[in-house]
């Protein structure tokens, strides 16, 4: 096995028809009548999509192992093995009723650019390592192993039914009581890259084939409880109400009036509200409600959070309700690398392909890898902008760039690593 001394960015092309075959034959595995994909992390069908890309990643010579979080880690060996991996990966758990891309097209792009070396021969310098990590879509217990930041409270990850995470852990081939084995180390891995439908309109929106994700915000969500009084509609006077779903109208305003009062990114919701007690005919006496912020910056995010704590404390003396807040979500952002985001913009251009730079505000395992190790993202169009759905869609077309901007940005990260290691 070797490396051609010079690999020009055009040489090496992905099988956009092998990529298109893998992601409809690991689509037929839980697959819904009604149209869809149920392969929820931990039942049967999610541990047959397993087993079919391990099969994958062992014919196209990896070695496969799972650690203690239940991650698949296939590694393609390089000319140095001691050298950190270059690694990619996603998920190939699904919400309830998803789609064929989210998550599936980040793990088989990286099957796939190894299949290419393989067929040609080629090692790069750095290993590679292509992850599957385990339920990206509810509890992030893979990615958060692998940064070593695990909650040691086990039932935290029990699941919905009740079942335990150890039982869970147990069928996949991973060990709760060693999770802290699964902890990796920037050492082992110089560089994440994931490629991944962007679950949004923006792209579509630009007319760009690719994203350069520069970051994946940080989420912070607030459970608030607005006490009024309960009262007759009809026989309680307007300047005698303490109306709670008022002040809570109130707070959804302030929400929205705080994201759009500073300069930024930051985008701020409320997307549940619960009224009792919820009669046509009753002063609203208790309203709960959930708020959602997002942002790269962990300072906005903070700011925010004081404007809003501000506005409910004056919120409540107007309306003369108690209001209660608590933070029940809090993830940090994580930027993505300079050089990681460089390689993939000079990638672009090499091919000629139109790019933007944008943050993820949806959640991904690369937020969590970039905890301990340089990350970056690629992002590829959602028509529509629709995703978590039967009826997500990505081109064939576009799948294709995406794959082929990932393997150039491996070949040129390889060489960066390599020097860089040199130079130390």
């Amino acid at each position: 096995m070797k490396i051609a001394p010079e690999l020009k960015l055009s040489e090496l092309k992905i099988d956009s028809a092998r990529l298109d075959r893998s992601l409809f034959e690991l689509a037929e595995i839980g697959k819904l009548p009604q149209g869809g994909i149920s392969r929820v992390a931990f039942t049967p069908a999610d541990l047959l999509a397993r087993q079919l890309v391990q099969t994958w990643m062992l014919e196209a010579g990896m070695t496969v192992r799972t650690d203690a979080a239940g991650n698949i880690i296939g590694r393609y060996e390089g000319l140095n093995s001691d050298a950190g991996a270059i690694a990619t990966g996603s998920h190939i758990d699904t919400v309830p009723t998803g789609g064929i891309y989210d998550g599936c097209l980040g793990v088989l792009a990286g099957i796939e650019v190894v299949r290419v070396l393989q067929a040609r021969s080629i090692r790069l310098y750095h290993p590679i390592e292509i992850i599957v990590f385990t339920d990206e879509e509810r509890s992030v217990i893979g990615s958060k192993g692998m940064a070593g930041e695990v909650s040691e409270d086990a039932s935290y990850y029990a699941r919905l039914d009740g079942t335990p995470i150890q039982t869970c852990l147990d069928r996949i081939g991973g060990d709760w009581s060693q999770i802290a084995t699964a902890k990796r180390k920037s050492g082992e891995i110089v560089a994440f890259v994931e490629l991944h439908v962007e679950q949004g309109g923006v792209l579509e929106h630009l007319d760009k084939p690719i994203g350069i994700v520069t970051g994946v915000v940080g989420q912070y969500r607030f459970a608030v409880n607005v006490i009024g009084r309960a009262n007759h509609a009809g026989t309680t006077p307007m300047n005698m109400r303490q109306d709670a779903l008022v002040a809570a109208s109130e707070i959804v305003l302030a929400v929205n009036k705080i994201a759009r009062s500073i300069d930024g990114d930051q985008v701020a919701t409320v997307g549940y509200l619960n009224v009792s007690p919820n009669a046509t005919n009753t002063v609203p006496g208790m309203v709960d409600l959930r708020i959602d912020m997002r942002d790269l910056s962990e300072e906005r995010l903070q700011l925010l959070t004081a404007k809003l704590e501000a506005e409910i404390v004056n919120i409540a003396k107007t309306t003369e309700t108690a209001i209660s807040i608590q933070q029940t979500l809090h993830i940090r952002p994580t930027l993505a690398d300079p050089q990681i985001m460089k390689s993939i913009e000079g990638v672009c251009q090499n091919i000629g392909l139109a790019y933007t730079y944008m943050p993820s505000r949806a959640g991904h395992d690369a937020q969590e890898i970039g905890r301990f190790t340089d990350m970056g993202m690629i992002f590829v169009p959602s028509r529509a902008g629709v995703s978590h759905s039967g009826d997500e869609y990505t081109s064939p077309e576009e799948c294709d760039r995406g794959a082929n901007v990932l393997m150039q940005t491996f070949l040129d990260l390889d060489n960066f690593y390599r020097s860089r290691r040199s130079e130390i």
